[in-house]
């Protein structure tokens, strides 16, 4: 099965990073715009995207953000095709938070990216750490390796506890903003601080299945979640 997986996999995916068609990408600390956020929005026939097979819940479905985050999306393609994924835990599991996978040593304190060495961060104010995004794991400024994360928040009071905080603080979130979070779900307060490269369009209720099972406070699951393989593949309506 596996390799039949394997076998769905665009042989063009490695050309998507040869270019930036759409010139530079807006810099954090542009005003956030709404209207202009198009996390979710359906992927378009040919569009890169990869299924996520995890073993006992099924696939989580994620397309990418090339353009906006190419180093982070080349990082994690990179390493979906070359098999780096493949049998990789979601170690970190946290309710109204997120699933957190990538390390090879399954702790959280492993991993590197496809050039050896941490890459810098990629923020822009087209994308937003809302519910179902994919986002690298750091451990500080400009310190992404192979860890990602997919948000899992839905429950929305927390957009409103925060939303006090972070208007009157020195990120660029205003109410329209914060009205998007609370449609959609998400963690606003990690607007700056994790670089979102994707987002989830098929399967965010399996991403909730897990963290309903076996997620805990302290982000240790409750039993092992394994990433059987991730395949990168062109996007077939």
């Amino acid at each position: 099965m596996e390799s039949d997986r394997k076998d769905e996999e665009s042989s063009t995916t490695k050309s998507m990073f040869e270019e930036n068609p759409t010139g530079e990408p807006a810099k954090y600390g542009d005003t956030v715009i709404p209207e202009e956020v198009c996390q979710y929005l359906d992927p378009v026939e040919g569009e890169i995207v990869a299924s996520i097979y995890i073993r006992d819940y099924g696939v989580v479905k994620v397309k990418f953000f090339e353009t906006l985050a190419p180093k982070a999306v080349e990082n994690f393609i990179v390493h979906a095709q070359e098999g780096y994924y493949d049998g990789v835990s979601f170690h970190r599991i946290i309710p109204d938070f997120m699933i957190q996978g990538g390390d090879p040593q399954g702790t959280g304190a492993g991993g590197q990216s496809i050039w050896g060495s941490a890459f810098e961060d990629e923020f822009t104010g087209h994308l937003m750490p809302v519910r179902g995004a994919l986002c690298m794991a750091n451990s500080g400024v400009n310190t992404n390796g192979s860890q990602f994360f997919i948000v899992q928040t839905n429950d929305t009071s927390y957009v409103d506890y925060y939303r006090d905080t972070l208007l009157n603080g020195d990120l660029p979130l205003d109410e329209d903003v914060f009205e998007y979070y609370s449609k959609n779900g998400g963690c606003p307060w990690l607007y700056g601080k994790h670089t979102v490269f994707g987002q989830v369009y098929e399967g965010i209720e399996i991403v909730d299945a897990i963290v309903e099972a076996v997620g805990t406070s302290n982000g240790t699951p409750k039993s092992e979640i394994i990433i059987e393989t991730v395949v990168v593949s062109s996007y077939k309506k």
